[in-house]
């Protein structure tokens, strides 16, 4: 069972949202955890516009979100909401998939107007699926540094943010799976 899953619902192979959220994923695998990412680039389109629930991938991954101790969703804002393609991964989930679980919200947008689409699409999103959000991060497309993937938050103050966020996810999983702690 791996400890934190990361959904990556960027449509693009190399986002800013993506490396933001595989950063915050090597912060926890530092402190010990196991981290996996599952990407909606993963999956035939197919499977997810026709929305395909009998599909092995589709069930694989639904599996490894609900046996998950922890997760870290991340997205860019696209028209004020998560994307797309990660509600439709999202709605393919069994219902109850987040459930008890702690979870990191994480955001990228061009500028800071963007800032709120966490608590008002996506954070909803995740208590739907019964998940425990924190937080979450939201970070603007220049406080990262796509140049640099071990070390892509560029700005100092969004680097503590997600520092914080991510021991917060740690520290949720350890008080929850006491077993993680001997780790």
């Amino acid at each position: 069972m791996t400890d934190i899953i990361i959904l990556s619902g960027s449509p693009s192979k190399h986002s800013r949202s993506q490396l933001a959220a595989n950063f915050a994923g090597k912060l926890a695998a530092d402190q010990g955890l196991t981290v996996k990412e599952i990407s909606v680039t993963d999956f035939a389109p197919e499977d997810l516009i026709y929305a395909r629930f009998d599909s092995p991938a589709i069930v694989e991954a639904g599996k490894a979100v609900s046996s998950a101790k922890g997760l870290i969703v991340a997205s860019p804002v696209y028209k004020a909401a998560y994307t797309g393609v990660l509600k439709a991964l999202l709605d393919l989930l069994p219902q109850n998939a987040f459930k008890n679980t702690p979870v990191l919200p994480i955001m990228t947008g061009g500028s800071p107007a963007h800032l709120l689409a966490i608590d008002y699409a996506l954070k909803p999103l995740i208590a739907n699926l019964k998940g425990e959000s924190l937080q979450g991060v939201y970070l603007c497309d220049h406080h990262i540094n796509k140049e640099n993937p071990d070390q892509p938050v560029a700005d100092e103050e969004t680097g503590v943010r997600i520092k914080t966020q991510t021991n917060q996810l740690v520290e949720a999983i350890r008080r929850n799976h006491p077993v993680s702690a001997v780790k």
